[in-house]
C-alpha cells in the first residue's frame, strides 16, 4: 500500500490532536508525518504511535514533499499558509470557514458528495461541524422524496469554540456552585447553566455567522439553491456533542416507517427511536461513537410531507477530524492523490 506524507496545522488545538488520534485509530498509511502549530508551540513533543515528533511553525519551504496538509488553525492561518503547501503540489483539507463557498473548491462530507473530488483540486473543505451532521441526514431524504423546506435549531456543545471555552465552562460552573463570582472572557454571557443564542457574530440580516454558514453549506453540500433552509444556533453548557431538532418538508408524501428504514440503511447513521422506552439520541452518547445518532422521528401533525427529528454527533470528530480524515481517505482510495 502505498503511504503519504501528512502534516497537520494547528497539531495542538482540540481539533488537531483529534485528527492525530483518528489517523492512528483508522491505520492511515503514513510515511512522514509534520507537525504545525503557533509560535507558542514550537519546540513542543507530542508523540504519535512510536514516533517523538517536534512542533514546527510553518515557514517557506517547510510542505516540501507533503502529500496532505490536514488543517485546523483557524480562516486567517488557512489563507495564508494553504498557499504554500499548494506551491510545494500538496493538497489543503482545511477545517475553518476560509474556503468553504469558494466556487472552485469542494465543500465535501465523503458519505454525501465525495464524488465532487477528482484529483485535480488542491483545497478542500471540510463543511461545519453542525452542517456535516445535518447533511448525512438530508442527502438519503432528498434521493428518495426531494426537499423543499429545512428548518434547523442547533443545541452545540462548547468544546465547539475551542479549548479554552471548554475551560471556561468548567471553570463557571465550579464557581457557580461555590457561589463565587463568574466570570466570562469566551463568551460574552455566562455558559454555564445556561444557553446562549449565539454562535458567532450577528449579520446585517440579524442571523449569526453560523447560521448562515448552515444555511449556505447545506445548500453546497446538497447542490440545491432552490432548498430553502433558515437557522437558529444555541451555545449550550454541554462539553462535547452537538444536538439538532430539523423540521423537514419533502417534495411528496411518505411512510414514517419507510423514513426509519432509509437511516437504519444509511452508512454511519445509528437510529435510536423507541419512545415507549424513552430511547433517544444524547450528545453524552456521541463522546465515543462517530456515527450521526437519529431518533425522535415523527410525523408534522401540523404541515403535509413534513418530519421531524433529533439528532446528535460528536462535534471534534465527525464534526470535523474524522470527517477532515475520511476525505483523505477517500482521495488514498481512489487514487487521487498524485
Amino acid at each position: 500500500m502505498r503511504e503519504y506524507n501528512i502534516a497537520v496545522v494547528g497539531a495542538t488545538g482540540l481539533v488537531g490532536r483529534e485528527m492525530l488520534k483518528i489517523l492512528s485509530e483508522r491505520e492511515f498509511p503514513i510515511a512522514d508525518l509534520k507537525l504545525f502549530a503557533s509560535s507558542r508551540s514550537e519546540g513542543k513533543i507530542i508523540e504519535f504511535e512510536d514516533r517523538k515528533l517536534t512542533v514546527e511553525v510553518v515557514k517557506e519551504g517547510c510542505f516540501e514533499g507533503i502529500d496532505i496538509a490536514l488543517f485546523s488553525a483557524g480562516s486567517d492561518i488557512s489563507k495564508e499558509v494553504a498557499p504554500l503547501v499548494k506551491k510545494a503540489g500538496g493538497i489543503v483539507i482545511d477545517n475553518s470557514n476560509a474556503f468553504r463557498m469558494d466556487k472552485d473548491v469542494p465543500l465535501i462530507v465523503p458519505e454525501v458528495n465525495g464524488e465532487h473530488l477528482n484529483g485535480d483540486q488542491q483545497i478542500i473543505a471540510n463543511p461545519n461541524c453542525s452542517t456535516i451532521q445535518m447533511v448525512m441526514l438530508l442527502k438519503p431524504l432528498a434521493n428518495s422524496y426531494g426537499l423543499k423546506r429545512v428548518v434547523i435549531n442547533t443545541y452545540q456543545a462548547v468544546s465547539g469554540a475551542g479549548k479554552k471555552a471548554v475551560d471556561e465552562l468548567i471553570e463557571q460552573t465550579k464557581a457557580y456552585l461555590n457561589k463565587e463570582e463568574i466570570k466570562n472572557e469566551n463568551f460574552n454571557h455566562q455558559i454555564a447553566f445556561n444557553a446562549i443564542p449565539q454562535i458567532d457574530v450577528f449579520l446585517d440580516n440579524d442571523y449569526t455567522k453560523e447560521e448562515m454558514k448552515m444555511v449556505n453549506e447545506c445548500k453546497k453540500i446538497l447542490a440545491d439553491e432552490e432548498l430553502a433552509v433558515t437557522a437558529t444556533c444555541v451555545r449550550i453548557p454541554v462539553i462535547f456533542g452537538h444536538g439538532e431538532s430539523l423540521n423537514i418538508e419533502l417534495n411528496s408524501t411518505y411512510n414514517i416507517n419507510d423514513i426509519k428504514n432509509i437511516f437504519a440503511n444509511t452508512k454511519n447513521v445509528e437510529v435510536i427511536d423507541d419512545p415507549a422506552q424513552e430511547k433517544y439520541p444524547l450528545q453524552i452518547d456521541t463522546e465515543n461513537n462517530d456515527n450521526i445518532l437519529v431518533g425522535r422521528i415523527r410525523r408534522d401533525n401540523s404541515k403535509e410531507n413534513t418530519i421531524n427529528l433529533w439528532l446528535t454527533a460528536n462535534n471534534l470528530r465527525k464534526g470535523a477530524a474524522l470527517n477532515a480524515v475520511q476525505i483523505a481517505e477517500y482521495l488514498a482510495e481512489h487514487d487521487l492523490i498524485n
